[in-house]
């Protein structure tokens, strides 16, 4: 079975295309996003973090990566 792309308004889920089902068939389906919104307030979180690394005067972050191997 192939993917079917549906848009959810008003509780009801109204598939985009044709769909080749049977009529009155129960189906089963998780639901995922398929263009979710970003949160703005994650965002800023990940980039302040990156922020930190970035102006840590640190130019070689490889420069140490055996250091702590045995």
């Amino acid at each position: 079975m192939s993917t079917i792309q549906a848009k959810f308004k008003n509780g009801v889920f109204q598939p985009v295309g044709s769909v080749d089902l049977p009529d009155d068939c129960d189906v089963e389906f998780e639901p995922r996003l398929v263009n979710p919104q970003p949160d703005a307030a994650a965002l800023d979180a990940i980039y302040e973090v990156l922020g930190r690394r970035y102006e840590s005067g640190v130019t070689d972050t490889a420069e140490r990566h055996n250091e702590h191997q045995p």
